[in-house]
């Protein structure tokens, strides 16, 4: 083990000449040692200033060293304890091993001895750190929105926690449904930037020729239907987080822009010829291999590299084991208080149905099942005959296709499939908001991307209905 860092001993010893030889014995590994005479002393040391380790003389005058073994454990179960005993002390301090302490040396010893039973004990320590480390994170189900305890996702908190202080861009790949933008916000709120904006702007959402006033902002006259000035998403970010998603489906001349605006943190609102500065840290996601549309020229590759500083792949639900049933016990528990619904345990089949799919949807897909389940049925559990039909893709994309459900009965005007009402109130809201997609996106309290993403999964819907009926 190193000792280029100083370590802090606890050294609780009532005769002093000895007390002198064991400081002079740990110089050898320049530890920082503080010497107390009496257990009390050594307790009040202790609960100041926490040692790394302590190495306890069984015999002292004010109280039992047992009992100062006991107490220093309450206080710090990870601290190695190492007793020095006379050879007629030799069943005390095997007692002491059996209280906890790490090892026991008999007077008289040498520096040698004394050295290398320390540097054991602050190994053991540094491991039980570790693996009380690891036990936190796997006990930690929950992280800025993400629901899971698997070591996938346990490494993609650790990764958020390790970047989130920098300044550093971010870029985050996985397939659709995984939590890219959960990740960003995640990221943005882990950060000292937390206080200020998170601006997400979906650039396969909106149509190429709005993108460049959606990132940049325009003045008064800029184009047809530019009433007035307006802030673009760069400016709104500012002093915060700018996430881009679907970052690869940036027309190829845009990302030129883009890209001067990463380098000079400026930007040029469309139709001015003034610079403006802002501060923002970039968030960028894809759901393809960002590196194959570079090599297939779709993407600028002096873009990539500077926003491909730091790489966060989040994994597909099917790889994340359990986390599928903390996921959808989640989402019923949820969904079923906001409907009034009984609703409150999967039966073990549904759990079992649930763990052996493939998701292909990820996420985005089992909470459009768990919703489907809620919003059709009532009762103290979700049996098999509850789930709607699971094996093509997820729910959205079935509804935007127009697949009717196969759970409703034919004719049955009573009540309209979930998508289809989804579909109206992100239209009605729309309307009453002049298509200002922010607003409507407050009105309905989601997020803007997630307007954006239906209206192009229905745009997609639409010509594959047209190219059919063509057909």
């Amino acid at each position: 083990m190193s000792t280029s860092k100083k370590r802090r001993i606890l050294l609780i010893e009532d005769t002093v000449p000895l007390a002198k030889l064991y400081i002079e014995f740990l110089r050898a590994d320049a530890h920082e040692v503080v010497h107390c005479t009496r257990g009390g002393e050594a307790l009040d040391a202790a609960a100041a200033s926490p040692p790394d380790a302590v190495i306890l003389d069984l015999k002292l005058p004010d109280m039992d060293g047992l009992e100062v073994l006991q107490a220093l454990h309450a206080r710090d179960a990870s601290v190695s304890v190492v007793i020095i005993t006379a050879h007629g002390s030799i069943d005390l301090a095997v007692e002491a091993m059996k209280l906890g302490a790490f090892d026991f040396i008999v007077k008289p010893f040498n520096a040698d001895r004394l050295n290398l039973t320390l540097r054991n004990a602050l190994e053991r320590r540094t491991l039980a750190r570790m693996v009380e480390g690891y036990r936190k994170d796997l006990d930690r189900g929950r992280f800025h929105g993400f629901i899971g305890s698997s070591p996938e996702m346990q490494a993609v908190y650790r990764t958020i926690e390790s970047v989130a202080a920098s300044r550093a861009n971010v870029f985050i790949t996985g397939e659709s449904g995984t939590g890219k933008e959960v990740a960003a916000q995640a990221i943005h709120r882990a950060s000292p930037r937390r206080d200020g904006a998170f601006v997400a702007l979906n650039c396969a959402a909106i149509p190429k020729d709005l993108l460049e006033s959606e990132i940049f902002g325009h003045v008064k006259g800029a184009f047809t239907g530019a009433s007035g000035d307006r802030p673009g998403a760069a400016l709104l970010a500012d002093g915060g987080t700018l996430f881009l998603d679907e970052i690869c489906e940036m027309p190829f001349d845009l990302q030129s822009k883009l890209l001067r605006f990463v380098q000079t943190g400026t930007v040029n609102p469309v139709g001015s010829g003034r610079e403006e500065r802002v501060d923002v840290r970039f968030v960028a996601a894809t759901n393809r291999d960002p590196l194959a549309e570079v090599q297939a020229a779709r993407f600028r590759e002096d873009l990539y590299y500077r926003l491909h500083v730091i790489p966060l792949a989040l994994p597909p639900l099917r790889d994340r084991g359990d986390d599928v049933i903390e996921i959808a016990r989640t989402f019923l528990f949820d969904y079923a208080r906001e409907e009034g619904k009984a609703l409150a345990a999967f039966t073990p089949e549904v759990e079992a149905r649930l763990r052996a799919h493939d998701w292909p949807g990820n996420v985005r897909q089992l909470q459009n099942v768990v919703r489907n389940v809620v919003v059709l049925n009532d009762g103290p559990q979700v049996t098999l005959d509850m789930l709607p039909p699971m094996s093509g893709p997820d729910a959205a994309s079935c509804a935007a296709s127009g697949s009717p459900s196969a759970d409703l009965p034919e004719g049955d005007d009573a009540v309209q499939p979930l998508w289809q009402v989804e579909k109206e109130m992100i239209q009605k809201a729309l309307r009453l908001t002049g298509d200002d997609v922010p607003r409507a996106a407050l009105m309905l309290e989601i997020s803007p991307s997630t307007i954006y993403r239906k209206l192009q999964q229905w745009r997609i819907a639409d010509g594959r209905s047209a190219g059919e009926t063509a057909a």
